[in-house]
């Protein structure tokens, strides 16, 4: 995408953060090691990281960073090792799977960078899922789903199926199934990496939107460029937080993590292919 296109926005602002709040992401010490015998990958080192209410956050890094392994936990897909990770004040660290497929429907919408849609179902059944998961009724069902295709400009073509839409209208979709529930969180990752310059353009100022509306979104991506967009940004190298700063009034970062240092053993081909 063009540094053009990827310009910071000037027409939205962000929605003040309540000082004092307690935050809506804590985690401390957070660790996770895959097991690979002697050749064992700890992808993350130790992982200290406040997220309030209303931030939009970039989680950027190399490959084999541990980025997406950050945002595997923070969506409650993984869990780890050792550490605690508290959503809403929630210590969701050792909750089990069932409970963490609860969380997962009812607090956290997933954008992927794949759009992860059901190709034979049309549109309002795509964004009907995460609502038939949660026991919501037919009628009421289809009336939140057409609120939330209105919300990206996709009501009209609700009765589509993805493969009659354009890419951006595919991703466009894909958010109104992440917000369906309301959630606390939204992930994203990589929502614009198949995406043409222009319509990558609609889907981030679309999340501009979403965050000046007071939603709670942490982009990971590898372009800077689109973590600028953001107000703030947290590197990840070798499984640390090796930077956390703020491009905007939202709340205070964190200190980084301690300077990283590799584990004797554990080759940046083995760490790529955790995280």
């Amino acid at each position: 995408m063009s540094e053009a296109a990827l310009a910071l926005p000037t027409t939205l602002a962000a929605p003040a953060v309540v000082a004092g709040a307690a935050p809506l992401i804590r985690m401390e010490g957070v660790t996770k090691t895959y097991d690979a015998g002697e050749l064992a990958v700890q992808a993350l080192r130790g992982i200290d990281l406040a997220i309030e209410k209303g931030q939009m956050v970039a989680i950027i890094g190399p490959s084999g960073s541990g980025k997406s392994t950050l945002m595997h936990i923070l969506g409650c897909l993984d869990a780890p090792s050792s550490g605690s990770y508290r959503l809403g004040g929630r210590d969701v660290s050792e909750l089990s799977g069932f409970q963490l497929a609860a969380i997962r429907n009812q607090k956290v919408g997933f954008v992927f960078q794949t759009f992860n849609l059901l190709p034979k179902a049309s549109l309002l059944r795509n964004v009907e899922l995460p609502l038939l998961y949660a026991g919501i009724g037919g009628a009421e069902r289809k009336e939140i789903a057409r609120e939330a295709l209105k919300k990206v400009g996709l009501v009209e073509r609700a009765k589509h199926r993805p493969s009659e839409l354009s890419g951006g209208q595919r991703q466009r979709a894909a958010i109104a199934r992440a917000i369906v529930n309301g959630p606390s969180l939204i992930l994203a990752d990589e929502p614009t990496g198949n995406l043409d310059t222009r319509t990558g353009l609609e889907i981030l100022e679309l999340f501009d939107e979403m965050h000046a509306r007071g939603e709670t979104i942490v982009i990971v991506t590898h372009d800077p460029r689109i973590a600028e967009r953001c107000g703030r940004v947290v590197q990840i190298v070798d499984g640390l937080i090796e930077d956390d700063r703020l491009l905007s009034g939202d709340a205070a970062p964190r200190p980084p993590s301690h300077p990283p240092a590799r584990l004797a053993g554990v080759s940046p081909e083995s760490e790529a292919a955790r995280s």
